[in-house]
């Protein structure tokens, strides 16, 4: 794990723990008038499928995989600040990919966001 280091008030070796990227690349993926208030949107950066979420005007990003069974949250429900996984209904913390319900466990990785000109960056985490 070499040039990773664990975000405040986290560990390593669990899905989901806010592991930094020591480069802070940001990747655009979206602009902020294609996603709606209470919207999300799936989208690629460096050839990793994440999910953005708009509420109000804070946009949030995790990635497209229910710690569950590896199956993709973003068929899922959304309802306020929370998706639901379309298989088994566990449901994870669109803010920061805490896992919330059985049969899930384990959070998802959450990403920094930053808006930018109208344009929405993401860093993996």
């Amino acid at each position: 794990m070499a040039g990773l280091v664990p975000a405040i008030g986290s560990s390593l070796g669990s899905i989901g723990t806010g592991i930094l990227n020591m480069a802070n690349e940001f990747h655009q993926i979206a602009k902020t008038s294609e996603i709606p208030d209470g919207g999300f949107e799936l989208c690629e950066a460096d050839d990793q499928l994440v999910i953005l979420f708009r509420v109000g005007d804070e946009f949030y990003c995790i990635d497209d995989v229910c710690t569950h069974d590896g199956g993709t949250l973003s068929d899922g429900f959304v309802q306020g600040c929370e998706i639901e996984c379309p298989r088994h209904g566990a449901r994870f913390d669109i803010r920061n990919g805490q896992a919330l319900t059985m049969p899930a466990t384990q959070s998802t990785r959450s990403h920094q966001v930053k808006v930018q000109d109208g344009e929405i960056w993401v860093c993996l985490s």
